[in-house]
């Protein structure tokens, strides 16, 4: 009777024990599953004692930690994932009082949206902003900028640290810009196929683009129901007054000193002006970008030489001179909006002689 008792012993403590350890085993499966990211796993509930309970628990804890990423992706579609990430995991990101810190900021705007969308049904209208917004920005994503907001047809976004290192942002939104330009043929050639419809005007679509840089006051603003982790400051209102002066010369980028200087040797650009815009009693020298080094053409070349000579016969009044190197620019690029949009000025002020104390700084109220 004790042998037979043993053994029936034994086999009892022998099925619990298996059946202990194969729930300890899939919960321990399931555990290293999670926290491998794979968030589908669930744990069958067969007992009602403590490993049965711990179970439920599993489950429950997997459940909630879906729900948190379904919040994270679902708002990683209206504020940027970084942003996102950086206020759950960061709180200092949310103090209030912000912080100064040395930006770059971008604004891209959709040239001559207005006139271009008129006649467009609503659904071909939506079809075709969606594209283009994912089409320009994706060049700012892949290069570590953060979408700030898109405000109609533009876009803002900015660069700097804790995302990006000082070192490093103004090169990042020049090359970001450079990628939306040579992305704008892409959306024209898609335009056709999202709206079913050939020659439509969208197909002469293009871009504005003004880059500057700047110490800007970066955190959470807001009011107490309400708030956005974003950037403000002067040069956000001269990185957006830049993309507007993009009309006054025909180009499609236009850039602060500040950015050209901070972004390094790895690109050819040229000065363009010195302006005062709105908002400004001071004057800035703004560039173009032209392109990545030692890609430009000869044409290229020459139209860029000679623009300069030109811009800088026209600051020293020697209007002949100015004239003559702005008509070679446009002898090598026909259509070079800067070269046009000077030598129409030059014109005018050899015309009608500027004062003594002219500077050659271009105002521009709008």
């Amino acid at each position: 009777m004790t042998l037979l008792a043993a053994i029936v012993g034994l086999i009892f403590a022998n099925l619990v024990s298996g059946g202990i350890i194969r729930s300890v085993r899939q919960l321990l499966e399931g555990t290293r599953a999670v926290e491998a990211g794979q968030l589908d796993q669930s744990i069958e509930v067969t007992t009602g004692d403590e490993i049965g309970q711990l179970a439920a628990a599993f489950n429950r804890m997997v459940v909630q930690l879906r729900d948190n990423q379904r919040v994270r992706e679902t708002f990683g579609k209206y504020i940027d994932p970084r942003v996102v990430e950086g206020l759950i995991d960061r709180p200092t990101l949310t103090a209030a009082e912000g912080q100064r810190r040395v930006m770059t900021v971008l604004f891209c705007d959709l040239k001559g949206f207005t006139s271009l969308s008129e006649g467009m049904t609503p659904q071909g209208l939506v079809k075709v902003m969606n594209r283009y917004l994912s089409i320009m920005s994706e060049p700012i994503r892949t290069n570590r900028g953060i979408i700030d907001k898109y405000i109609g047809d533009g876009i803002m976004a900015y660069w700097g640290p804790p995302f990006v290192d000082e070192a490093d942002h103004a090169r990042f939104a020049c090359l970001a810009a450079m990628e939306m330009i040579e992305r704008i043929a892409t959306l024209r050639q898609e335009i056709p196929e999202l709206l079913g419809v050939r020659g439509t005007p969208m197909e002469k679509c293009d871009l504005r683009i003004g880059v500057a840089t700047g110490e800007a006051l970066v955190g959470s603003i807001g009011s107490d129901v309400m708030m956005s982790y974003t950037v403000m400051g002067d040069v956000v209102n001269l990185a957006s007054r830049l993309e507007g002066v993009n009309k006054t010369y025909g180009t499609r980028n236009l850039v602060s000193e500040r950015t050209i200087a901070a972004a390094g040797a790895a690109l050819e650009v040229r000065e363009i002006d010195r302006v005062v815009v709105a908002g400004h009693t001071h004057s800035e020298i703004i560039f173009e970008i032209l392109g990545r080094k030692g890609e430009l053409a000869a044409q290229q070349l020459l139209s860029r030489d000679k623009y300069q000579d030109g811009l800088a016969a026209y600051r020293e009044q020697r209007w002949d001179e100015a004239l003559r190197a702005l008509n070679e620019s446009l002898g090598a690029i026909p259509d070079d909006g800067p070269s046009m949009a000077l030598l129409k000025r030059v014109e005018s002020v050899k015309a009608n002689p500027p004062s003594r104390d002219w500077d050659g700084a271009w105002h521009i109220d709008k």
